[in-house]
């Protein structure tokens, strides 16, 4: 009798519960490394969105490899918690395409998706025995009003494992679909100022730098001469300079940085001129930048780097078949695929990153300014001091393993901190400069790179258009020069912002091989019975309770 009239109560409470959990939203992620939760400026971005955004999710279908299947319920789970966000706003739904209609309906769709940038993967499997082929698609579409932004959901670095690698992707689904609301919500662009006038290089060298950044900034080509300033820039990138900088540009330079801006620098320690079987000297390149680096606490080292470990190809003549040479991909140690990245949120989860003829960076004394090494050679490392003999016989010799020996050499740093400006104590009071000179600069960074070829794509021979950055002619593989460019132009305008979501780390536990093994059945047996037992158990006491509380 006393239950009966308990009921009410009960029924009151968890309707005044439903009510305040209608009004008042809140999760609770209790995950180690908080997996189900976004980034505060996630959140931020899809509460703000300007209109509604309907996502359309390809990685579907009945029998999607184990891997595809996680990669797939990792994407429900994150546009679930952006939704949570961005309540009507946003709306998502799956798309197999290899179930659409007929032949001549699926066929149509596809080829729609590649000209929306969505490149189907073949995925081999063996299922009973029989070798198995199917066509997954892991992108998705963003749309927004007329605009679209396609997502790779399967992004990570070649080199890892297939289980990492779609560990990685996984962690960078956050930061991929907010990259994308951001590009479809935002009404005005960051400034990016390109300072191209001290190379020799054509514009369509830079094509792939161009392209990439004018999708996310408006993009300026900065005449140094003509302009009193570079202020009013949110970035400024010196690309590949083959000319000494000017006293004048440089100082301009200076000075927008300790007015704040945000600068990367790619520049050579060496200059290579063309290349032959018999080689050239690499001689040191005088950029007019090494004293300015060094106030700021780097030194750029007139050498270059040879990689015993971790190294491109380029096709060689090994030999002849017959009446015709045999030409064979060989490593090239001059050209150090970077796969050794300091912790940055710049560098985290970035496929390799391709260099050529490369420098090294030291750090020295810059005031108080916190060096963060970016991208770093494999330990087995050998430099070459300038003159520098660089020629393509080198790759036809046997690494000697023993000259490899000088460590992990940097070639990329992220400075953080306030600078001391070079000029300080050199400019006069008569001088027209001093009016607005800042001898010490306001909280900001730059990246200096050791290599200007970071940026350059290279030139299809045949049609004479310029290839994607970071793409290799041999391998037909893309490397992540492009995206570690915009990450670093990302961090330094926007470090507390979307680029945050590349933080989010989901751990690896994998099961111990051997004692799953060894003890199968001894797992098999504990998942089986023990359950059962504990249900019984608990059936039995409940049983015993009730009949001994309630028997006459």
């Amino acid at each position: 009798m006393k239950k009966t009239r308990n009921l009410p109560i009960v029924l009151s409470g968890l309707l005044l519960l439903n009510v305040l959990a209608y009004f008042f939203f809140f999760r609770l992620d209790l995950t180690e490394e908080k997996r189900y939760s976004l980034s505060d400026a996630s959140e931020r971005l899809v509460e703000s969105l300007q209109a509604p955004v309907q996502i359309e999710v390809y990685l579907d279908g009945e029998g999607l490899p184990g891997g595809f299947e996680r990669l797939r319920r990792a994407t429900l789970e994150t546009l679930d918690e952006f939704k949570n966000y961005a309540g009507a706003n946003l709306e998502y739904r799956l798309i197999d395409p290899n179930a659409v209609g007929n032949q001549e309906q699926r066929n149509a769709l596809i080829d729609t998706l590649l000209a929306q940038g969505v490149q189907p993967t073949n995925v081999f499997d063996t299922d009973g025995g029989r070798k198995t082929e199917t066509l997954v698609f892991p992108y998705a579409i963003v749309r927004q009003e007329d605009r679209f932004e396609t997502v790779l959901l399967l992004k990570g670095n070649q080199s890892q494992s297939a289980q990492e690698k779609l560990n990685q992707s996984y962690e960078n689904l956050e930061y991929a679909f907010a990259s994308a609301f951001r590009k479809l919500n935002q009404s005005e662009h960051k400034k990016v100022g390109l300072l191209t006038e001290f190379t020799e290089l054509r514009p369509i060298n830079f094509a792939g730098m161009i392209n990439s950044l004018q999708a996310n900034y408006d993009l300026y080509i900065v005449d140094a001469k003509s302009s009193e300033s570079f202020l009013g820039l949110d970035a400024l990138i010196l690309p590949k300079p083959d000319y000494p900088i000017d006293d004048s540009t440089k100082f301009k330079i200076d000075q927008y940085i300790m007015y704040g801006g945000r600068a990367l620098f790619f520049v050579d320690g060496l200059k290579v001129d063309s290349i032959g079987l018999e080689g050239t000297f690499a001689q040191p390149l005088e950029s007019g930048l090494e004293d300015l680096f060094f106030k700021y606490g780097l030194r750029l080292n007139a050498n270059m780097v040879k990689d015993g470990a971790s190294a491109a190809m380029v096709p060689l003549v090994v030999g002849a078949m017959g009446d015709k040479p045999n030409i064979q991909p060989i490593p090239y140690r001059f050209f150090p695929l970077i796969n050794h990245f300091g912790k940055s949120l710049i560098t985290r989860n970035l496929d390799m990153v391709l260099s050529k003829f490369a420098s090294t960076l030291d750090t020295v004394n810059g005031g108080n300014v916190v060096k963060t090494p970016l991208l770093m050679t494999t330990p087995y490392t050998k430099v070459l001091n300038a003159p520098a003999l660089v020629t393509y016989n080198d790759a036809r010799k046997e690494t000697d393993q023993s000259e490899y020996n000088q460590g992990e050499k940097a070639i990329a740093y992220l400075l953080e901190g306030r600078f001391g400006s070079l000029y300080a104590n050199r400019i006069l009071p008569q001088d027209p400069r001093s009016e607005h000179f800042k001898p010490v600069s306001e909280s900001t960074k730059i990246i200096v790179c050791s290599d200007g070829d970071l940026v350059v794509n290279e030139i299809d021979r045949r049609n004479g258009d310029p290839l994607p950055l970071g793409f290799d002619k041999l391998s037909k593989h893309t490397f992540g020069n492009q995206d570690f460019l915009l990450n670093a132009v990302d961090y330094l305008i926007d470090e507390n912002g979307v680029i945050t979501a590349r933080g989010k780390e989901v751990k690896l536990r994998p099961l111990d091989a051997i004692k799953s093994r060894d003890q199968r059945f001894h797992y098999q047996l504990i998942n089986l019975v023990l359950p059962v037992s504990v249900v019984l158990l608990f059936g039995l006491l409940n049983f015993w309770f009730w009949r001994r509380r309630y028997a006459h």
